[in-house]
């Protein structure tokens, strides 16, 4: 194993340390910026893991999802629009990423899950804040929400990670949502937000950089041989 690779995989067990023990800061009596610190660090190694491990387009696009993804961590503690944006921006650039990696056959049944899923989300999403007036701005969210777990549902990356990953993120965010309208703020709700949050960017990020490898490891097998 060459230090770049150990030092991917040091990254990927410190996200998992982090990202699992965050949920222990939420009984301590922490700054703002501890608080912060400790959450952004669970996304922001997986960005670190995906960095160290990229090779081409496919796995810096991968490291800007994961990057932006931290951003937003963060800054949804400071300014709650701010890390919305880097959150959306984010999904558009994992939007980008996997309809470069189209699936070339789709059964009739996953392609009417993905159609299906972009509407009824965005409708789902519209109708839980309480406040009315910010409804349109969650539904517009949600539409890019949506269409990243669409997308990475129909995309050649593997459904067990990656497209398991996006829908779950997809769950975190309509509990968010939730939480503006008919769902109590307790324990119980942030963790129905963080467990299926930081275990779907785990999942895509873990999924995708094995999938690109796969890829790449392949294609130069196919050059080497000439197949």
């Amino acid at each position: 194993m060459t230090r770049l690779e150990t030092a991917a995989r040091l990254a990927l067990i410190g996200s998992i340390i982090a990202g699992v023990s965050y949920i222990a800061s939420w009984n301590m009596e922490l700054s703002q910026a501890a608080s912060l610190t400790w959450k952004g660090l669970g996304v922001g190694l997986l960005a670190v893991y995906a960095g160290l491990r990229a090779r081409d387009l496919n796995g810096w696009l991968l490291a800007a999802v994961m990057t932006l993804g931290t951003l937003g961590d963060v800054l949804l503690g400071i300014q709650f629009i701010v890390g919305a944006v880097a959150f959306l921006i984010g999904h558009g650039v994992a939007v980008v990423l996997y309809l470069r990696n189209r699936r070339q056959m789709i059964q009739k049944s996953q392609l009417a899950l993905a159609v299906l899923l972009v509407p009824a989300t965005v409708f789902i999403a519209f109708m839980l804040p309480a406040d009315r007036a910010g409804a349109p701005g969650v539904a517009f969210y949600t539409l890019g929400l949506s269409l990243m777990a669409a997308t990475a549902w129909t995309s050649r990356f593997p459904r067990f990670t990656v497209g398991i990953g996006a829908l779950l993120f997809l769950v975190s965010d309509l509990v968010i949502f939730a939480k503006m309208g008919f769902l109590p703020d307790t324990f119980l709700t942030g963790l129905a937000v963080w467990v299926p949050y930081y275990g779907g960017q785990l999942l895509i990020c873990v999924g995708a950089v094995g999938a690109i490898a796969h890829w790449r490891e392949t294609a130069g097998r196919e050059r080497v041989t000439g197949g």
